[in-house]
């Protein structure tokens, strides 16, 4: 039986209740637009996911406490900036199946929008002198622009490989995710071998869950009328390409990146996710998110057991059994 995504958010649901006021009043703005900018913002709830690895993981080890909230907001922060930031680079015109912010108020209002999310979370930091906290984000921050900069140049060439698309996601994604479980195991205990079964947890768990977002890209549902392939139009070569291709002769992988750099054919994205399926692509990716997990559930079982790293194991589930 799958996994919902509720079943485990419902383990912290106070905390989340909580959260949610805490976010809201730490967003307020004097200045109109930015306040009417933020609401129409807070509206496109999404899933809490990065929340709710915090307040797990402070549970799992010592609790929830303010500091935990610090964490969370930091990090909530920091990832609604890079979401409006990414719908301005990519022109994205909804997010979360409402029209994005750079599509209501263009591209300027977004970028600031961005902007003021991003300072408002190092505000919180300096404000409860989380100088530690600060350190974890900006960490983040920086490997997620050196991942996204690397995606870029790897597209421009078509040229991906497994070690670099690794290195990719453990900057753009993981290094978030093992952010989360950090700072929230770093919020309630001062066990270090602990913390660091947790920092380890958290970038298997986010290795494991951008493989299946690329996973889904080729064999997944729909969500708000996007539709598969998004990679393949944007000359993104992922894993399971990547698998594909190296199981294919030269000529046949020739073809392959000549249709991903022309993009002519009425079909081409059809035929590249044939190729893909048919040459096991998606099963080797799959093998590979498999280690992550199993070094996800090592380090789990290096922290107390209780309900929390239950949970924990259960989000893990969740996150490689998910269809969009």
């Amino acid at each position: 039986m799958s996994v919902k995504l509720n079943d485990i958010t419902s383990v912290v649901s106070n905390e989340l209740k909580t959260f949610d006021v805490k976010f809201k009043n730490e967003l307020k703005s004097d200045v109109k637009i930015l306040d009417y900018v933020i609401k129409y913002l807070l509206r496109k709830k999404g899933k809490l996911i990065r929340p709710t690895i915090v307040f797990l993981s402070a549970n799992a080890l010592g609790g929830v406490n303010e500091k935990s909230y610090i964490a969370a907001m930091m990090i909530e922060l920091l990832h609604t900036a890079t979401l409006v930031h990414d719908d301005v680079v990519d022109e994205a015109p909804q997010r979360r199946g409402l029209p994005s912010i750079n599509y209501i108020w263009k591209n300027k209002v977004g970028v600031l929008t961005g902007d003021y999310l991003l300072a408002q979370g190092l505000s919180i930091a300096m404000d409860n002198e989380r100088y530690d906290f600060l350190q974890i984000i900006t960490d983040a921050v920086k490997k997620m622009s050196e991942g996204e900069l690397l995606q870029i140049r790897k597209t421009r060439k078509l040229d991906n490989d497994v070690e670099t698309y690794l290195k990719i996601i453990e900057a753009k994604t993981a290094s978030l995710l093992q952010a989360c479980a950090y700072l929230g195991a770093l919020s309630s205990s001062d066990n270090s071998e602990q913390i660091d079964a947790l920092k380890n947890y958290g970038y298997n768990l986010g290795m494991a869950f951008q493989i299946q977002d690329d996973i889904l890209d080729f064999i997944g549902k729909a969500k708000f009328g996007k539709e598969i392939g998004g990679d393949i139009r944007e000359k993104k070569i992922t894993l399971p390409l990547i698998y594909a291709l190296e199981k294919a002769d030269d000529k046949k992988k020739a073809a392959i990146l000549k249709l991903m750099r022309k993009q002519k054919e009425k079909d081409f994205v059809r035929t590249i996710i044939d190729f893909v399926i048919e040459n096991g692509g998606i099963e080797a990716a799959k093998e590979k998110q498999n280690e992550f997990k199993s070094a996800a559930l090592d380090s789990l079982s290096q922290i107390p057991q209780n309900k929390y790293s239950d949970t924990l194991k259960r989000l893990l589930d969740f996150v490689i059994t998910r269809e969009k």
